[in-house]
């Protein structure tokens, strides 16, 4: 008797790396009439392969937030070597979405769900004392040019505040679900879909550094964590900017996370300056 195979057994999950420029997008995710990366690369896989799943990624970065290794995870059915479908999608991309690399994994990897820590970067520029507060057009898609002087211990001092599992409630989007509502329809079977409701995040690491050119500093804030709000990490930035500022004190911010209410926070900071650095998977 010959031997057969079902429809599941044909289909090889795919992990793609990318990098992007979010300055023209909607973000991450497929909303109507707007054009975002996962629409972006939906329609390129239609485009290359004929087959458009839905890429599940690492997580919805918001309209104007780029990404240095984002990751994505589909299944397909046709046979095609890696480096094939790398080269014919970033010939079929928009130039400010690359794919980094491509490669088969076993059925179980899944971008998000497999994920156990991810890196963001957020970079602030502000010039300094006596030159001219303009910052270039090739530099003012990527960074928050920052109009007030800023105290860099105070930034350092805040970000140590962050460490560890904290309750961040405080630091999400208004509406912290908005983002989650959309993910229980898509993950309904999923069995961490109860997780998705929790406001509680591990921070592995959270630092400031800085750059100094001729006519400017370069202030980086790097956090690292087991997964992260909607707005967390601008709203983190904000908050520590207004220390920086002088407008808040660091030994204030455990009272922020006391008060579970996104109005205790500082502002949030604004996309431009935000990029998703790295995901990373146990056995990836």
């Amino acid at each position: 008797m010959p031997e057969t195979s079902s429809f599941a057994a044909d289909l090889h999950t795919w992990k793609l790396t990318l990098a992007y420029d979010g300055t023209d997008f909607s973000g991450w995710q497929v909303q109507p009439r707007e054009r975002t990366i996962q629409g972006e690369l939906q329609q390129a896989l239609g485009r290359v392969i004929g087959e458009v799943p839905l890429p599940q990624g690492s997580g919805r970065t918001d309209a104007g937030v780029h990404a240095l290794a984002q990751v994505a995870s589909f299944a397909l059915r046709a046979p095609i070597p890696a480096e094939n479908l790398q080269r014919a999608l970033n010939r079929t991309l928009p130039e400010s979405i690359r794919i980094l690399e491509a490669k088969t994994m076993p059925d179980t990897f899944h971008a998000r769900h497999s994920a156990v820590a991810k890196t963001y970067e957020y970079r602030v520029r502000l010039m300094k004392s006596g030159c001219e507060g303009i910052c270039s057009p090739f530099l003012a898609r990527y960074v928050y040019a920052f109009p007030w002087p800023l105290d860099f211990n105070g930034l350092e001092s805040a970000a140590q505040h962050f460490m560890g599992e904290h309750d961040f409630l405080s630091f999400a989007a208004t509406d912290p679900d908005s983002i989650t509502r959309n993910e229980k329809v898509a993950d309904a079977q999923s069995a961490n879909v109860e997780e998705q409701h929790s406001t509680v995040r591990t921070i592995f690491s959270s630092t400031w550094t800085k750059q100094e050119t001729e006519d400017a500093n370069l202030f980086i804030y790097c956090v690292r964590g087991n997964g992260f709000l909607h707005h967390m990490v601008r709203n983190l930035v904000g908050t520590m900017l207004d220390v920086g500022r002088g407008y808040l004190k660091a030994e204030a911010i455990p009272g922020l996370f006391a008060a579970r209410s996104r109005s205790a926070a500082g502002p949030t900071a604004p996309a431009r300056g935000l990029f998703l650095h790295s995901v990373e998977y146990k056995d990836a």
